[in-house]
């Protein structure tokens, strides 16, 4: 049976600061916070379609502050939840997204009375400097208590971080991986930036004041960081914004693609590929992959086979069950 996330999105509401590329509301297309009764409303409504699709859900509060918000509007949110849980056999949990500032013993208990299953944390980097120049508010220890305190309880801990930040680079990058993966997380979203309109980041990209990572840098640096925490038994369950109409009309500059994760999964194809093929030497191969892999393995509108054509490399690319790389 298929998982998803029921997302209902909490834009702004509780968060102590205005972090130097936020703007919510074009993030999440939504323009106000659903009252408890409209989010109960929507749960109900959601649940015979999920039902009908054969489909199971997390009901999912995201935002980014869930934790900071009044706490009888969380509580509310909470409630509707809960029931919704235990009314509908379609909804398996509750998740939410929050700060890592926003997280002692009394909130990790009152979630658990919720019967909350994960709780993500904004973390974005665990680089002082990068999190002091884009005005977060906590620090990388704060991420690492939070992070103790969920795991703690039971509760699965996911991670979120952003790469391509004012003062970051790819270095900042990779050890911020490796600090994720040190807090054992379950889960891990990755969010190159996207400079929006009406943020700071946007007042200094206008200014020429910082510039963020290159496309092609980015797909490089999610590569490599998609394979650090695979290979570390890290799910990645996210990589790059949702498609949104909002954030191509606001957006000034940065990264995003709404096949993103795709391509960096073909990036990854392409360094194997070429690795391999380093050792076998130039000319004409035959590469053979699992059937759902041939769309990677070649890129977009062949994108890989071009690349490897320019090095030297004639390759046909050919499916087989089971196989990941298979040269000849």
């Amino acid at each position: 049976m298929k998982q998803t996330n029921l997302s209902i999105f909490i834009p702004h509401v509780g968060c102590p600061h205005m972090c130097s590329f936020c703007d919510q509301r074009s993030i999440s297309g939504e323009q106000s916070a659903p009252t408890a009764e409209q989010v109960k409303t929507v749960i109900e409504e959601q649940a015979a379609h999920l039902a009908d699709r054969g489909t199971t859900a997390e009901i999912a509060f995201f935002g980014g502050s869930f934790t900071a918000i009044p706490r009888d509007y969380m509580l509310g949110l909470l409630d509707a939840a809960k029931a919704a849980v235990e009314r509908f056999p379609c909804y398996t949990g509750i998740r939410c997204s929050t700060r890592p500032d926003r997280i002692d013993e009394e909130i990790v208990d009152i979630l658990r009375h919720y019967g909350v299953t994960a709780v993500e944390l904004g973390a974005q980097s665990m680089s002082g400097e990068v999190l002091s120049a884009n005005d977060r508010g906590h620090t990388a220890e704060d991420v690492r208590r939070a992070s103790a305190l969920i795991k703690q309880s039971g509760i699965e801990l996911g991670l979120q971080m952003m790469t391509g930040l004012y003062k970051d680079t790819p270095e900042r990058c990779l050890e911020t991986a490796d600090e994720f993966i040190k807090l054992l997380p379950a889960t891990v979203r990755i969010y190159p930036t996207v400079i929006l309109k009406n943020t700071r980041l946007g007042e200094l990209f206008e200014r020429g004041e910082y510039r963020s990572f290159s496309f092609d840098e980015t797909i490089d640096l999610c590569a490599e960081l998609l394979r650090k925490f695979t290979e570390n038994g890290v799910r990645v369950i996210r990589l790059g914004l949702h498609a949104s109409p909002d954030v191509e009309r606001g957006m000034l500059g940065g990264v995003y693609h709404p096949a993103l994760r795709e391509i960096v999964e073909s990036r990854i194809f392409l360094n194997d590929m070429k690795s391999r093929l380093a050792e076998l030497g130039k000319g004409r191969h035959i590469i053979y992959t699992d059937p759902k892999n041939l769309s990677k393995a070649k890129g977009q509108k062949k994108c890989n086979v071009k690349a490897l054509a320019e090095l030297g490399y004639e390759i046909d690319i050919l499916p087989l069950d089971g196989e990941y790389l298979l040269i000849k």
